[in-house]
């Protein structure tokens, strides 16, 4: 019985650590100051929760500004209502570490929020993370701008910008009721987690007076388990990603590995790039649902990037429910973006099957198109209960094994040619 008692006092006192609160503007931290850069302070707060095992740092009502912060095993993140955690627009103010970036592995500033190997960590609202992206953007246009030019592509990792939250080998990890606004590049990355829920999240970029490029919703990279539930987005470029890797030999190398078990359900699309993209850095997706949910945008519902530089499956596919307004029901492309074989001899395909669009009612410019690079091998891909108003009536595809099944566009039955 003491034993008991001794062990049950210790998982109190543990639970009793665990459960502290830390008010930011109790640990010395300016109250609602928007123009004082409180990332050392703010820090502090982090590392003496974790060092007096674990809490949750509270951001109260009021705008904070700061760069990158670090949350530590055990610790969590809440904004109370009318709390903003704003990103310094500095990009000093977020070191360049280890990191991960368009399916490599690379050298990469911080973002705003970074919990790396934090099992259980959170992040909840009702307030917002605000990552202050307009000189970035305007940086970023500038720049591609002065290249254009000069007639030199200019690729995404030039301007060095932040993303809004960067988790990394975490399991366990809750998103919950928050807004996410302005991210300076990527607005949510998770590599290498399982078992992620976000839910009730507002994330949104703007397409004007400026856009803000390259701030996709939520990036999910080598990652299982995830869950993305009754989310509005709306980013200046794709809502959903499915990453994993990019290179002719991204298949073979430990960093990199397969996306799986991804359920995107009950949620809102505004203005996007696409809705629910594979790639473009994917090397294998599978068992990936996307079920009732809304669009209203000028953009896919389903894009499939297909890479003529890496190897890539896109497998067990089900995207169902969904009504309103898009661009396209599904398009498949070759994306030759910053193609790189590297000097290697590989002559990479991709694999698309076992995919299902079904129960499906938009208006739409067109159905889209199915027209992947030359060697890609395509199965099984099924549109059932699908009703399309397109002002471009047209279906291109060049595979064989794609049925339809109570398909109509503009009142007429499908015929997949």
């Amino acid at each position: 019985m003491r034993k008991l008692s001794l062990l049950t006092l210790l998982i109190g006192l543990a639970f009793s650590a665990y459960s502290q609160e830390y008010v930011i503007t109790k640990f010395g931290v300016a109250a609602n100051d928007s123009t004082k850069l409180n990332t050392k302070a703010i820090q502090r707060v982090i590392d003496n929760a974790n060092a007096k095992g674990g809490g949750t740092i509270v951001i109260p009502r009021g705008t904070y500004l700061t760069g990158a912060l670090f949350f530590k095993p055990k610790t969590k993140l809440r904004l109370q209502e009318g709390a903003v955690l704003k990103g310094s627009d500095n990009i000093g103010d977020y070191p360049l570490l280890p990191s991960r970036m368009e399916g490599r592995s690379l050298d990469y500033y911080a973002a705003l929020v970074n919990a790396r190997n934090v099992d259980n960590f959170s992040i909840t609202g009702p307030g917002a993370i605000d990552g202050n992206g307009l000189k970035f953007w305007k940086g970023f246009w500038a720049h591609r701008d002065s290249m254009s030019r000069l007639k030199k592509e200019s690729t995404n990792l030039e301007v060095h910008r932040p993303r809004l939250i960067f988790v990394w080998g975490s399991n366990n990890v809750n998103i919950q009721n928050v807004k996410l606004r302005n991210s300076g590049f990527w607005t949510t990355h998770l590599y290498q987690c399982n078992n992620v829920l976000i839910e009730n999240c507002d994330i949104r970029s703007p397409f004007r007076p400026v856009k803000a490029p390259s701030t996709d919703g939520v990036d999910i990279d080598v990652c299982k388990k995830v869950t993305v539930r009754n989310c509005y987005i709306s980013v200046n470029d794709d809502a959903i990603v499915i990453k994993g890797g990019k290179g002719p030999d991204a298949h073979k190398r430990p960093e990199n590995g397969i996306v799986e078990d991804i359920l995107v359900e009950n949620c809102t699309f505004g203005e996007a790039h696409a809705t629910l993209t594979l790639g473009s850095e994917c090397i294998h997706a599978k068992n990936i649902v996307m079920r009732n949910c809304k669009v209203n945008n000028n953009c896919p519902i389903l894009k499939l990037k297909m890479r003529p530089d890496t190897y890539q499956i896109y497998e067990d596919v089900t995207v169902e429910n969904i009504t309103g307004k898009c661009g396209m029901v599904i398009d498949m492309n070759p994306w030759k973006q910053f193609f790189d074989l590297g000097g290697s001899a590989e002559k990479p395909f991709g694999t698309v099957r076992n995919i299902t669009m079904k129960n499906i009612k938009v208006e739409c410019n067109s159905f889209g198109a199915m027209e992947g690079n030359m060697a890609d091998k395509v199965a099984n891909v099924i549109f059932e209960n699908v009703e399309a108003t397109a002002k471009n009536p047209q279906f291109k595809n060049k595979y064989q094994d794609i049925k339809a099944k109570n398909v109509t566009l503009n009142g007429t039955p499908l015929v997949i040619q």
